[in-house]
């Protein structure tokens, strides 16, 4: 963005109205056991398995736990093909938990806010054709169809079309395979599955456990975890306004990716200051009222989504620190961290570890729970972290493991 766009930005104000539909987080104190899973990426086999031989659901799916409490860390969709069965298996576990006394917690990884902003680029199409209908083909040609008109439109108003967007009917098909229009709509804001994640949160603290995909960077840590959440809501939220927005211009379609979006967004700016310097060349003032500011804006924001909390690699979504920092005993940087937060400890997935098995690190402060469950893509298995009171069990398909009692021992001198 130039500066002579910049300039014509300042007196444009983005109001973020007030959702009184917000989500609660799910927090505060649980009844029973505790089980916590990992990265499931799209393996129906291994979620099955796993709830099944932590005593959380039968062979068929159906919860078990009682009152207990499941919590699942994120990461469910992409890569794997069972992607929908794993949503409708976690959207079920949900309300026949509630219904028992127990609950079980979905939180929101990397990969659900990825497809919730339209980054796909770990989708493949064996996810979308479980999403495919009789109809699926009939409606891939109208998406070309209207992605033909779009570029039309584009041409004839004399505007630049961005070369990510001058695509072949085979480029298209390819790029939008049978069932990815069908996928996106199941996962945009009024989609059975996009309602759903969007009313998830990516963080929160069960009886003083905190529970997330990846975790907090000690450096520019936020005061309260809930910061976390509504910072990725929100970002949800805008990047859902400004798509529609962009489609009821007829300046893009409704399944359109991130990147195109972003494509759109940079030759809507380069437009503008063609007009800014156009004018400027011919001696006249720009009418900011044949620019549409406002999108303008939006539009700059969008082209730094690198920063934002969704897609930040140094953020707390994508932050691989408690796996690749030096282990400490003492705790190192997340003493003052568990402190502020009133909890005793960290429960992430994200990173495999190296020898598929659950980890606890930084004097137990640190327990690390994605073991590559999807075999096919990370060669790993299944696993859960079974938490009662301060003992912490791994459960595996052949056998429990008791992890470390060194942070539990700490706490309770503290207690004493």
């Amino acid at each position: 963005m130039t500066r002579a766009i910049a300039a014509l930005l300042v007196a444009v104000a983005l109001v973020v109205p007030f959702d009184s539909q917000r989500p609660l987080l799910a927090q505060g104190k649980s009844e029973g056991r505790l089980v916590a899973v990992g990265d499931i990426h799209g393996s129906i086999e291994g979620i099955r398995d796993v709830l099944k031989k932590a005593g959380i659901a039968d062979a068929s799916g159906a919860w078990t736990g009682g009152r207990d409490t499941f919590v699942q860390t994120g990461d469910f969709t992409d890569r794997g093909e069972h992607v929908r069965a794993v949503l409708d298996l976690l959207m079920t576990l949900e309300a026949q938990a509630k219904d028992a006394g127990g609950r079980a917690v979905s939180l929101l990884g990397n990969h659900e806010v990825m497809n919730l902003i339209g980054d796909t680029r770990d989708a493949n199409p064996p996810i979308f054709a479980t999403f495919a209908d009789p109809q699926s083909a009939t409606r891939q040609s109208a998406g070309w169809d209207a992605y033909r008109t779009l570029i039309a439109a584009r041409k004839a108003r004399g505007a630049a079309v961005p070369t990510g967007l001058a695509q072949t009917r085979e480029a298209f098909n390819a790029a939008h395979p049978i069932g990815y229009i069908e996928y996106r709509e199941a996962l945009g804001p009024g989609g059975k599955y996009g309602v759903w994640l969007r009313g998830k949160a990516m963080v929160a603290n069960v009886n003083g456990s905190i529970f997330m995909h990846a975790g907090i960077p000690p450096t520019g840590a936020p005061q309260k975890i809930d910061q976390l959440n509504d910072k990725v809501r929100d970002e949800v939220r805008r990047m859902d306004r400004y798509v529609q927005r962009l489609v009821d211009k007829k300046l893009a379609l409704p399944f359109f990716t991130l990147g195109e979006i972003i494509q759109v967004s940079s030759a809507e700016i380069a437009s503008a200051n063609q007009v800014i310097a156009d004018a400027k060349a011919s001696g006249k003032d720009v009418d900011p009222l044949n620019l549409d500011l406002s999108l303008l804006a939006e539009a700059g924001e969008i082209l730094k989504i690198d920063k934002w909390l969704s897609l930040d690699a140094d953020g707390a979504l994508w932050w691989r620190g408690l796996s690749t920092l030096p282990d400490d005993s003492a705790g190192g940087p997340l003493v003052s961290l568990l402190a502020r937060y009133g909890a005793q400890r960290f429960v992430t997935g994200h990173t495999p570890t190296a020898d598929r098995r659950i980890h606890v690190r930084f004097g137990g402060r640190a327990i690390l729970i994605d073991t590559g469950m999807n075999t096919a893509f990370y060669h790993g298995r299944w696993s859960a972290l079974e938490i009662i009171g301060d003992q912490l069990t791994a459960i595996y398909d052949d056998g429990r493991v008791p992890l470390s009692a060194t942070r539990a021992a700490a706490v309770n001198e503290r207690r004493n």
